[in-house]
């Protein structure tokens, strides 16, 4: 298989042929396939990045997409699948089937490492004595020590007065 033919199915062309005779129009091809970066669950290597992907795609659809629309380049790709739990019963008591997916472990090529942005970062906790802030955070704390549950009942609900 020449590499043209890999790199149209991956660019969504499976339905126009390579090459037209005349004058063609300029077509924009998309692709046919999803990925979806996800955070790794376990500590990964810096160099390794996992996407959820399609289940139709292959190792060399994940590597011709990555390196030929975002230019990244990639060393080696793994993949598996994540089957989804089917133990899960709905309000009829039938059994609900999570959907499975694909997950693609992508290592990088030589140099190249990969973080994770930190979309929520910790806000600076220095606050000015006596300011609003200040104020707000001690009410709130005391909301949080007044709301937690007497350890002396036992596992008791509230409402079950003794």
């Amino acid at each position: 298989m020449s590499p043209d033919l890999s790199c149209s199915r991956v660019m969504g062309a499976s339905g126009y042929p390579l090459y037209q005779l005349g004058n063609p129009q300029l077509r924009v091809f998309r692709t046919n396939f999803f990925m979806t970066l996800v955070r790794p669950g376990k500590p990964q290597p810096p160099d390794t990045v996992q996407f959820r992907i399609s289940m139709e795609m292959t190792k060399l659809d994940v590597q011709n997409y990555l390196q030929r629309i975002y230019n990244v380049p990639v060393a080696a790709v793994r993949t598996r699948i994540q089957y989804g739990n089917n133990r899960k019963k709905n309000h009829l008591h039938q059994r609900v089937k999570v959907p499975d997916y694909k997950v693609a472990y992508v290592q990088l090529g030589q140099g190249q490492t990969f973080q994770f942005p930190d979309l929520f970062p910790e806000k600076d906790t220095s606050v000015e004595s006596g300011s609003f802030e200040e104020l707000q955070d001690e009410f709130m704390e005391n909301e949080k020590q007044r709301q937690l549950k007497d350890p002396r009942r036992g596992g008791l609900n509230d409402w079950f007065g003794l």
